[in-house]
């Protein structure tokens, strides 16, 4: 691969300094471009599939740890809080070090943490690990693509990056099915394990195959600063939300982490401005279509992330439905995902990503409304038109969003743009869980004593009440044992009536998130450099 085209496929700005200084040539099955594609893929299936397959799982970790219900949230939390604050930070470990062994040291990090999850006895184990789940995978989503964009010429380099998206939607629908699969049939564990084998043949084939490469423009510090101030506010944030419910929303100790957030995020932004190598760029910031692209990530993710985490509870704890038949229930969704990805690549590709995106989020608002009105007997047909409606909204988003942003970005901050998509939708992931928990803990604690008492049932003390609404919150009937079958009946009847009243406002929320996304949707365009980077917009 000559130096040209490594320029080309970098999409970096300057012909001199951008091309790769000693670069070692491919040399039979090791920097294969298509054995490369192969190798990556399998690496980053891991790290995709995760962000779904535990979704499923949440209900068996809850009731076998005996978590709660915001230590639940941070099995999810944690796993997007750490691969979002480091997917730029490790952007750039990679290309100072070598994306090679920045790739394989994710895959072995990544696969220990997952086998580690898998023989943890606590709560507070599994959300340890998850959290250096997140952070291996950060290592290896950057370094992929970094390794696909210096191994394939730059007119196979879309058709590359296509193929790898591919592979990434499809782990990312498939998660809830394979997931409900192994929690029915093996155990919640084994949704971790399976990680171990896939790790190793990632190690394997990374190891025969992978051809080392690096820039001859490397960074040569890290904005290690920033890397926590912007850690910092993140975590006093979703903190902050998480705790609110109860500690109160006028606490005192909720606000101060709200401030402390604000205050980080404020000082992060000025350091920025001042270090030589920022951790993101603020001046990308100043074209309107890529910070509309960011933003629209930020928001797709937290209607989608977010609704998807209580409808898992939905079908398994009101509904009664075990893991696989939960599973099954979402593919409509997870169908349409795949099936509208491809049509909305050509449809943004045809009309550009205004109309396509807007259409998406508008498609999403809709759903998100429809899911609103879900009631604890809904048929299957009924949800299936609403979850088939959802993942053909979010299918235009994941499809164009990154192309919006890395085509908008100048050319030699394409790779930044590129790990700025992924954290910003891995943020929004964490925010939509935290944010619409938070609802469903208000909306349950505010509607929880009255319809209890409403149904003629027995007074609960303070201390009882708070129990009952820990599992209500995640659609469980609070029915001691020795309870008469009459009252653990009316029991269960108000426990899913306050559920779903629960769920009902959560998706609201989202709705209107989504309904704000079409207006910011408006605001993207194609870019100059969208050409150059066009394979980017399909991860």
């Amino acid at each position: 691969m000559t130096s040209q085209t490594t320029l080309d496929a970098t999409g970096s700005g300057d012909k001199a300094s951008a091309a790769p200084s000693q670069q070692p040539s491919a040399s039979g099955l090791r920097g294969h471009p298509w054995f490369t594609l192969i190798t990556v893929a399998v690496g980053v299936m891991m790290v995709a599939l995760d962000g779904t397959i535990v979704a499923i799982a949440n209900p068996a970790i809850q009731k076998d740890l005996g978590a709660t219900f915001a230590q639940v949230q941070w099995i999810t939390n944690g796993y997007f809080l750490a691969l979002a604050v480091s997917l730029i930070t490790a952007g750039k470990l990679g290309d100072r070090f070598g994306h090679r062994q920045t790739f394989l040291i994710g895959v072995v990090g990544f696969a220990a943490a997952s086998g580690a999850i898998g023989l943890s006895d606590s709560i507070g184990l599994v959300v340890t690990f998850r959290v250096f789940q997140g952070l291996f995978g950060a290592l290896l989503m950057p370094a992929a693509l970094g390794l696909l964009r210096a191994t394939f010429p730059a007119e196979k380099l879309n058709m590359a990056i296509g193929i790898w998206g591919m592979v990434i939607g499809a782990s990312t629908a498939g998660g809830p099915i394979l997931g409900g699969v192994l929690v029915q049939h093996v155990s919640w564990q084994s949704v971790f394990f399976i990680n171990v084998p896939v790790g190793l043949v990632a190690l394997v084939l990374g190891v025969v195959m992978l051809l080392d490469h690096r820039a001859e423009n490397a960074p040569r510090s890290f904005d290690v600063l920033g890397i926590g101030l912007l850690s910092g506010a993140m975590f006093c944030l979703v903190w902050a939300l998480i705790k609110a419910p109860t500690w109160g929303w006028g606490d005192g100790k909720t606000w101060a982490f709200l401030a402390v957030s604000v205050l980080g995020f404020a000082l992060f932004s000025f350091w920025e401005t001042k270090v030589r190598e920022p951790l993101i760029p603020l001046g990308l910031f100043r074209s309107v279509p890529l910070s509309a692209g960011v933003v629209l990530m930020v928001l797709m993710a937290i209607a989608f992330m977010g609704g998807l985490f209580f409808v898992t509870f939905y079908l398994q704890n009101v509904h009664g439905m075990d893991p696989v038949d939960a599973g099954l229930h979402l593919l409509p969704l997870t169908g349409m995902m795949i099936v509208g990805s491809p049509l909305a690549g050509a449809a943004i590709t045809k009309l550009g990503p205004r109309i396509p995106l807007a259409g998406g989020m508008a498609a999403t608002a809709i759903a998100m409304y429809g899911m609103s009105t879900l009631k604890a007997d809904t048929g299957s047909g009924i949800m299936a038109v609403w979850f088939a409606l959802l993942g053909l909204g979010l299918a235009p988003v994941m499809v164009g969003a990154t192309e919006v942003i890395v085509g908008n970005a100048p050319m030699e901050l394409s790779g930044v743009a590129g790990g700025l998509q992924q954290a910003a939708m891995q943020i929004g992931g964490s925010l939509g869980t935290a944010v619409l928990g938070a609802v469903m803990a208000s909306k349950v604690d505010n509607d929880l004593p009255g319809n209890w008492t409403g149904a003629g049932l027995p007074k609960l003390t303070s201390a009882q009440l708070a129990q009952a609404s820990e599992a209500v919150q995640v659609g469980v009937a609070p029915i001691a044992k020795g309870t008469p079958e009459a009252v653990a009946a009316k029991i269960t009847g108000v426990a899913h009536d306050t559920f779903i009243s629960g769920m009902s406002l959560a998706s609201l929320v989202a709705a209107g998130v989504a309904a704000v996304a079409i207006l910011v949707a408006l605001f993207t365009k194609r870019g100059e450099n969208a050409d150059g980077g066009a394979g980017v917009g399909h991860l």
